[in-house]
């Protein structure tokens, strides 16, 4: 396993570091980019927070990893990412430090409350799980795409992502993410399967002592409501919100309602 390049994505704030606002580093799904998913919920959440994102491995301007990689290994180059950004007083002295996942992210939200909890104040787990789907399921989608390309996900993925009439609604919303989708690197999204099949916090979220919010998709069929509700039971100091009309993508279906809860779950 090895710790893989990321790139640190500027979402809203200021260009260097403003010291009346706390930091948010987000993060998106597998097949997905931070810009496409993030930025209006960005733009909601830019008066409290410089918001940081960062993408996936050989998604949007992240580079390519072909290598073996495990959750761990993309909680420990995000905790890298923050140190980094400490190092560079992007991060005044003395504000507070948030993180919030979407899917994939939700798990490295996880893992990083287990490894580098004492990075953040606060993490929020959206559209997400202490385990998500089933291990033989994730090795077949890694050889499946690894084969056929990540353009094979565009409308299997499509069907899971967003509630009943989004995409008619927000055409530009979901072409910006699927475009994402079909340009991710095949291999990477390979490899992060293989890491989501690896992945099960289950038994150790009572280890978990940063404040945790769960924000999941009443219409969510891949990481159902009932998963945010055992995450906020399970870790030390946990809460759990339900956002109607939203499946598996909140941040760009419900952009205002996401930063909101996020505001009140983060506060000062």
């Amino acid at each position: 396993m090895s710790t893989p390049e990321i790139t640190a994505i500027r979402l809203a704030g200021e260009g260097e570091a403003a010291p009346d606002k706390d930091v948010l580093f987000v993060g998106a799904g597998l097949g997905t980019g931070v810009q496409a998913l993030w930025a209006e919920a960005a733009n909601e959440l830019a008066d409290r927070f410089q918001v940081i994102g960062w993408d996936l491995p050989g998604h949007g301007q992240s580079p390519a990893h072909n290598e073996p990689i495990a959750m761990a290994d993309l909680a420990n180059a995000v905790a890298d990412l923050v140190k980094a950004q400490h190092a560079a007083g992007t991060i005044p002295a003395g504000a507070k430090v948030y993180y919030a996942g979407v899917s994939i992210n939700g798990a490295v939200a996880l893992q990083l409350g287990l490894d580098h909890g004492d990075l953040f104040d606060g993490i929020a787990v959206i559209c997400s799980a202490a385990k998500i789907g089933q291990t033989e399921a994730w090795q077949e989608r890694a050889t499946f795409v690894e084969a056929a390309g990540t353009p094979s996900m565009v409308a299997g993925s499509a069907e899971k992502w967003f509630a009943q009439g989004f995409i008619e609604q927000h055409a530009e919303r979901t072409t910006r993410l699927l475009h994402t989708l079909q340009e991710a690197d095949r291999f990477s999204y390979a490899r992060l399967c293989e890491a989501l099949g690896g992945f099960d916090v289950r038994e150790r979220l009572g280890e978990i002592t940063v404040p945790i919010v769960a924000l999941h998709g009443a219409e969510d069929g891949v990481c159902p409501p009932a998963d945010g509700e055992a995450i906020a039971a399970g870790v030390a100091s946990g809460q759990a919100h339900v956002l109607e009309h939203v499946a598996h993508q909140a941040p760009i279906e419900k952009p205002a309602e996401t930063a909101t809860i996020l505001k009140e779950a983060f506060t000062a």
